[in-house]
């Protein structure tokens, strides 16, 4: 992380303060990136590759973050990933409303996932998905900067205000411990 904390540069974007934005988008895009790939389904991609999508909805959400309130480190980058995920759906909505017309080759062995393989590879995503929501709001912030966006323990000791990297790590755990019974259990 920079020596400015996301409340700093956050006000100075809101004051039009361009080099804040982009250190904003240096700190964020990567690790939404890396959290958002793989989300957009190959067939709702037709012009846009995921990381064209986060860049541009984080460009946009940006440029309107006068309604966001700022409570702690960890809240903007949870109110971002809402807003790809948010944005992702919307994609997945719009595509299937206009499915892309292609033309089919006969003779092609498909090479893909079985309708079983992707059920049971959606179903363990939904499971995982469900159980996340069941957990507290820091387990749930946690698991998310850990797994899914790659935050090192460091990092995550200055976002959740953890005395040490060794700290962090031990809260993961734990969020972990819980996010694997909630999912046992649900």
């Amino acid at each position: 992380m920079d020596s400015d904390s996301s409340a700093e540069l956050l006000t100075r974007v809101r004051g039009g303060d361009s080099v804040a934005l982009d250190t904003l988008l240096r700190r964020y895009v990567p690790a939404l990136r890396r959290w958002a790939h793989g989300r957009l389904p190959r067939w709702a991609r037709d012009s846009a590759e995921t990381e064209d999508l986060v860049q541009d909805t984080l460009l946009k959400t940006f440029q309107r973050l006068e309604r966001f309130e700022y409570r702690h480190e960890g809240a903007l980058h949870a109110y971002l990933r809402q807003v790809v995920l948010n944005r992702i759906r919307d994609e997945c909505r719009r595509v299937a409303r206009r499915p892309a017309v292609e033309s089919l080759d006969e003779n092609a062995v498909d090479s893909g996932v079985s309708p079983l393989e992707a059920a049971i590879g959606g179903e363990a995503v939904a499971r995982y998905d469900t159980a996340l929501q069941t957990l507290r709001d820091e387990d749930r912030q946690a698991i998310v900067a850990r797994v899914e966006m790659g935050f090192s323990y460091g990092e995550l000791a200055a976002m959740f205000g953890k005395p040490s990297p060794d700290a962090a790590r031990v809260a993961v755990s734990r969020a972990l411990v819980r996010l694997a019974e909630a999912m046992r259990d649900g």
